[in-house]
């Protein structure tokens, strides 16, 4: 089992999207799924997100 962690920008809301260390992604809403993610492809949504340009 992971722990679960949502970002400090969705403050007490309970609509976000969570992540997992080493599992994924998942919807708070619907907890029970979640979308799998290796660490490479999450390094490469990170850095896609701060810097868009430069995803090519």
């Amino acid at each position: 089992m992971t722990a679960w962690r949502k970002s400090t920008y969705s403050g007490s809301s309970n609509n976000c999207v969570e992540v997992g260390h080493g599992v994924g992604l998942r919807d708070s809403k619907a907890p029970s799924a979640h979308i799998p993610l290796s660490a490479d492809a999450w390094s490469a949504f990170l850095r896609f997100a701060r810097f868009p340009g430069a995803a090519r």
